[in-house]
């Protein structure tokens, strides 16, 4: 049986069908071309109340934008830090003390004292230094009761009354953070000798200044102050 043959008539059907179709929609686009559309009338949107409220609206003054702070101070942080420090910092002894450029500040391995306000002086090895900006701190180790200490002071803080440098470092470290001091090969131990051969010095430098005549420094600031009043 040819099986080519039974569905050939099937598929002329089809074809006559698509046919069909086709010219339907071809027509179809004749017509909805030949036919113009009818313009809808054009309605407003807006009511009466609400175009009185727009002829109002528009009489209204309208003002230039403000500028912007990010125009005139695009980075503001760096004067409102000066401030800070010229706050805290009056005189600027700090910043020099632990400035990068100044010569004679204080490196990694001296030996520092800070005096506060609300404890005794606190004397050991410069181990290293963050710089924060108002928030810089430096950190000491020493011994008390011959245990190993570390403390951390921010240089401008208002209980901090004094840093001073009792024994500087001959060579240059070559690390910025000592850390290597805490074990016990290179723990420098206890400073109290250092300390105290510092505040002898500075005695006899002052006893020889006043034998001489010269006043000190406080006798000198009380001068000061007398002869101002």
């Amino acid at each position: 049986m040819n099986v080519a043959i039974a569905g050939r008539p099937v598929g002329c059907l089809k074809s006559a069908l698509r046919r069909t179709r086709l010219m339907r929609a071809f027509e179809r686009r004749i017509s909805s071309a030949a036919v113009e559309p009818v313009p809808k009338p054009i309605l407003n949107a807006f009511s009466a109340e609400q175009r009185a409220d727009l002829t109002k609206v528009s009489k209204f003054h309208i003002y230039p934008r403000v500028p912007s702070v990010r125009t005139t101070h695009p980075d503001p942080m760096p004067a409102l830090l000066q401030k800070q420090l010229a706050k805290l910092d009056p005189t600027g002894a700090r910043t020099r003390l632990f400035s990068r450029e100044h010569a004679d500040s204080a490196k990694v391995g001296d030996v520092l004292m800070v005096t506060t306000k609300g404890g005794e002086p606190f004397a050991g090895a410069f181990l290293q230094i963050r710089r924060r900006g108002q928030d810089t701190a430096i950190q000491l180790r020493g011994q008390m009761m011959k245990v190993g200490v570390e403390m951390w002071f921010k240089i401008y803080s208002p209980t901090v009354t004094g840093i001073d440098i009792i024994w500087r470092r001959p060579k240059r470290a070559r690390r910025a953070r000592l850390t290597y001091m805490r074990k016990p090969k290179h723990d420098m131990g206890s400073v109290d000798q250092m300390v105290f051969a510092w505040k002898k010095e500075r005695y006899t430098l002052r006893s020889r200044a006043t034998q001489s005549g010269k006043p000190s420094g406080r006798q000198h600031a009380k001068i000061l102050g007398q002869k101002r009043k």
